[in-house]
């Protein structure tokens, strides 16, 4: 017999996640508060909430083992922030909270509105990343057009991409494996993400030109304004997104 846990850690969906472009910022914490999922707290690093824009590639995207035409490459890019849940054992599950996804095909905004209720919207996006893996892949750029007008986050990564190192701050935004989706009737959704640790690139020039009001509400447009507080580009990896579970 299945039991409920064994079909929850059936994969949901297999990718890969290349090229991902960070920007993270210090946000007050009275912005993120009134968005934690129940059952989780705020993840703080070194006493700060951080929120990171996130802008890469999806490739090969399966459903449930199967490859949906039309649908298995494409860009998003997100805002999302950090939060751990308190397990019995002592133990901490790490995950993040999207603020808003962005995606180019309506398809997937509405299938991870229908099963992860994820705050998805799809709007015309293009990129320009190297075609395949390069270990100086220079300027990376994720873009989309919204309100009529052209938005757009972008680096230049530096160097040759390396481990990531114990303790500091691209480790933590990074190693964050379960997401926290809050739903309509005010419970919580959690779902493991899987993936090897990456090798990151630091990176420069960043840019990150948006609608921020307009996107992810008033609240983030302060502390959205200014450079980030760090950056770098992670290399990705084969991914798999595991069946939602509901906390109760």
């Amino acid at each position: 017999m299945t039991t409920p846990d064994q079909v929850a850690r059936r994969p949901f969906l297999t990718a890969e996640w290349r090229y991902l472009v960070m920007l993270n910022y210090e946000i007050p914490s009275a912005v993120l508060e009134p968005l934690v999922p129940r059952h989780t707290v705020l993840d703080l690093f070194e006493g700060r909430a951080l929120a990171s824009i996130v802008g890469f590639r999806f490739l090969d995207t399966r459903v449930l083992g199967v490859p949906v035409p039309f649908h298995r490459d494409f860009d998003e890019v997100n805002l999302r922030f950090y939060v751990k849940r308190l397990m019995p054992d002592g133990a901490a599950r790490r995950g993040v909270v999207f603020v808003r996804e962005l995606v180019p095909r309506a398809a997937i905004a509405y299938t991870a509105r229908l099963f992860y209720n994820e705050p998805y919207s799809a709007l015309p996006m293009h990129s320009r990343v190297p075609p395949a893996l390069m270990s100086s892949p220079g300027r990376l750029m994720y873009g989309w057009f919204g309100n009529a007008q052209h938005q757009q986050v972008s680096v230049t990564a530096v160097g040759e991409p390396a481990p990531l190192v114990p303790g500091s701050e691209p480790e933590f935004i990074a190693e964050h494996y379960w997401g926290y989706t809050p739903q309509r009737d005010g419970s919580t959704v959690e779902y493991q993400v899987a993936h090897p640790s990456w090798r990151v690139w630091q990176a420069s020039a960043p840019s990150f030109d948006a609608d921020v009001r307009g996107l992810y509400g008033p609240a983030f447009e302060a502390p959205l304004s200014v450079p980030p507080r760090s950056m770098f580009v992670a290399e990705g990896s084969k991914v798999t997104v595991y069946r939602p579970t509901r906390l109760r």
